[in-house]
């Protein structure tokens, strides 16, 4: 019914930037809140940035004037541009999205994950 489809990760040195997008596909009535996530190696998923379907914008402190989240609506894509990359952002990046399907039904979906690799 509904895929979301993450890219962009990749391996970067420390300092360096990347943007991961997220598509969602699939019967889709309503996007509402947009968001990506992380889990690195033996810890929770946590909750990096997210955006409301008015725009408004919360971020973990962790990435705080690093990390900005964006939305096309008409594209059905959010972007989680990083920049000032540190080892400690290493994880793999999940998008998350409320969605409302044909059926009027809302749901949330995940996407599969990307992986984000930062070398000091």
């Amino acid at each position: 019914q509904v895929q979301l489809v993450e890219s962009g990760g990749g391996l970067v040195q420390a300092g360096g930037s990347l943007r991961l997008s997220c598509v969602a596909s699939g019967s889709i009535v309503n996007i509402g809140s947009m968001g990506w996530y992380r889990q690195a190696p033996g810890l929770q998923r946590e909750l990096v940035a997210s955006i409301t379907s008015g725009g408004g914008t919360e971020y973990a402190d962790s990435v705080k004037g690093r990390f900005t989240i964006s939305r096309d609506n008409a594209k059905r894509t959010v972007y989680l541009q990083m920049e000032s990359l540190k080892p400690e952002d290493t994880a793999v990046y999940y998008c998350k999205c409320r969605i409302t399907i044909f059926t009027r039904q809302q749901n949330t979906y995940w996407g599969q994950g990307t992986q984000v690799t930062v070398s000091s």
